[in-house]
């Protein structure tokens, strides 16, 4: 017997093109077929698909899927911005990532994508006094999508972390709109200092695989951070820098390189 479809809202267009995109990857292989109606098409919200699937990610033998579902749903009843912010996040990996052909891609299986969207639900957790989920829920995280994202940093909306593998993002890190960064990527301190000591990515910044950002120091807008690069001092904004320790080797290649993606180094682009 077909299942009846649930009414979906048509003042959200992601969540409408995600139902659709499920329905008929389900019609074409009926072997995810279970999956994708437990997943995607048995939800009437994008947020309640989203709270049901990283809650089945990230549940263990001591806190069960259902009842870690609930902090998740709590953060997005209580702040839809949250939902605005991943809806951002999800069309960033869409326009970004050549290897991302649906929406639905990255909510199911791209660990970057899953990773920010639980981090920010630990992130209000760890703001409203549920500072224990939150460290739990930076654990499971870590454990299971392998990036290492303190509650505390601050994440603007249109990110995209691509692979996440190795990602470090520490606790008083901020990363504004619109920034992408590749697996192996670090915002962290520079030893045992207190307080404020962690990197600010601003606006439109690309970060290559396996940057290393140390230290409160400042990405300006619209750079380019070369793989495999050690940052240490501030970065002007439109500029790439590269190297260890890394210096300003060029202009950023284009307006937007975090939209752009492109690491590679031109004659154009270098001094």
């Amino acid at each position: 017997m077909q299942k009846t479809a649930h009414k979906v809202a048509v003042h959200d267009p992601i969540w409408v093109t995600v139902r659709n995109e499920a329905a008929d990857m389900a019609a074409r292989e009926p072997i995810l077929a279970s999956f994708l109606h437990a997943t995607i098409l048995n939800h009437d919200r994008f947020e309640n698909a989203l709270s049901f699937h990283l809650a089945q990610k990230l549940g263990s033998a001591e806190v069960r899927a259902m009842l870690l579902r609930q902090p998740f749903d709590e953060a997005f009843a209580a702040d839809p911005d949250i939902g605005n912010a991943v809806r951002a996040d999800l069309m960033a990996v869409k326009e970004r990532d050549p290897a991302c052909k649906w929406l639905l891609q990255p909510l199911l299986y791209f660990k970057g994508f899953q990773a920010l969207e639980a981090s920010r639900v630990a992130h209000w957790m760890w703001n409203n006094g549920h500072q224990a989920i939150a460290m739990f829920l930076q654990a499971r995280i870590s454990e299971v999508f392998g990036a290492d994202i303190h509650p505390a940093a601050r994440l603007g909306r249109g990110i995209m972390i691509d692979h996440a593998t190795g990602v470090v993002i520490g606790e008083t890190a901020v990363v504004d709109d619109d920034v992408s960064m590749l697996h192996e990527v670090t915002l962290g301190g520079t030893g045992k200092e207190s307080g404020d000591r962690h990197p600010k990515v601003r606006r439109g910044a690309m970060l290559g695989a396996g940057a290393k950002l140390l230290g409160n120091i400042e990405i300006g807008e619209y750079s380019r951070v070369g793989a495999g690069s050690v940052v240490l001092e501030n970065v002007p904004r439109c500029v790439t820098v590269a190297g260890v320790p890394a210096k300003i080797v060029g202009t950023n290649g284009c307006d937007q390189p975090a939209r752009q993606m492109d690491q590679r180094f031109t004659d154009a682009d270098l001094s």
